[in-house]
């Protein structure tokens, strides 16, 4: 079953050859609700500052373009709904999918066209893959997410200046601004959200309770 599961799942993605036109990842189409850093600059006190940074922040970490990617079980999220990954593919605590049924069997370097009906493209990373089980997002508060982002022991042992250079620059974190056809980028802009991480950490990185 598995094996004439995995046959479908690659006869489609190599019929998905077409490189889906989308907006690039700093484009000002997806510049919409996201405030730059410079607007929080009046907020005297460190900490209050830090946590409105963050609070800023929240609304990439929530979009489900963040989300999907970061599933509370080994099922992986799609859509804004963020309903269960069709076809069902379940993951290893790594994130790239169990043997026989790797992420990079469909999903290819780049968004490619669909084969389907009800989805307008596939996406696609040359690192393409789940967060980490220890990076689970969905279903926490703000407050605990900025905890775990902060935690060495499960954001793969990242300090702040790794951390802010996996949100700012990370090719993979900016398919969210660049998620192919038929799905709304994250607010803002890649950059937008690596000078708010910035503001944030030199401001303290305060989490909310």
């Amino acid at each position: 079953m598995r094996a004439t599961l995995l046959t479908l799942i690659l006869a489609g993605a190599a019929a998905a050859t077409a490189t889906v036109a989308s907006a690039p990842v700093n484009s000002p189409a997806a510049m919409v609700t996201l405030k730059p850093a410079s607007e929080f600059a009046s907020i005297a006190d460190p900490k209050a500052r830090s946590l409105a940074l963050y609070g800023e922040m929240t609304k990439v970490i929530s979009s489900p373009r963040c989300q999907n990617c970061h599933p509370a079980t080994p099922l992986p999220t799609q859509g804004d709904d963020r309903h269960p990954h069709n076809p069902r593919i379940w993951s290893d605590a790594d994130g790239h999918g169990v043997a026989g049924l790797h992420c990079n069997g469909c999903h290819q370097a780049v968004n490619s066209a669909s084969w389907g009906v009800n989805i307008k493209s596939v996406p696609g990373d040359p690192k393409w893959g789940l967060a980490p089980a220890s990076m689970a997002w969905q279903g926490k508060t703000p407050g605990q997410i900025c905890r775990q982002i902060k935690d060495r022991s499960a954001n793969g042992g990242r300090d702040l200046k790794a951390l802010h250079e996996h949100m700012a620059s990370d090719h993979l974190v900016g398919w969210a601004w660049n998620p192919g056809e038929g799905r709304k980028p994250a607010p803002g802009t890649q950059g937008q959200f690596g000078e708010l991480a910035q503001g944030w950490i030199d401001t303290g990185a305060a989490c909310p309770a």
